[in-house]
């Protein structure tokens, strides 16, 4: 009897409690693998992929921070108007964005180094690093 209570108690989850979804912590994981990698192939290997690794840190980022919002929120932000869960959202879908256009323009065949870029990508991955933080 005193078992059983203790499994009910660890079932209930706290309602304001996120789960952190599996796309997010797969995209996490494809960046952990692609920096393992990197330093794989070139201490193996005499490979570099250096000029890669940022634009494909940038695009898996934006790409789970961009399959982390959810779309339903997002479409009833005409009804419900901007709370604070939607600005979550909104703001995560705009870091996201922001994410996959300077990875792009991080390819090494576009490479742009203009200062205020290179500021832009900093406080982006800034930002996704504190998303990171309250996700997990």
């Amino acid at each position: 009897m005193i078992k059983k209570k203790e499994d009910d108690k660890k079932d209930k989850k706290s309602p304001n409690k996120k789960i952190t979804s599996r796309s997010f912590v797969i995209a996490l994981s494809v960046v952990s693998i692609i920096g393992f990698l990197s330093i794989v192939l070139e201490t193996l290997f005499y490979v570099k992929i250096n000029n890669y690794i940022e634009t494909l840190w940038l695009i898996t980022l934006g790409i789970g921070l961009i399959l982390e919002i959810s779309l339903v929120k997002l479409k009833n932000i005409k009804t419900s108007g901007l709370t604070p869960e939607v600005l979550g959202e909104v703001t995560m879908l705009i870091v996201g964005s922001f994410a996959l256009i300077a990875g792009f323009l991080s390819l090494p065949q576009i490479n742009i180094r203009n200062p205020s870029f290179l500021a832009v990508k900093g406080i982006i991955s800034l930002l996704a690093i504190i998303f990171i933080i309250l996700q997990t």
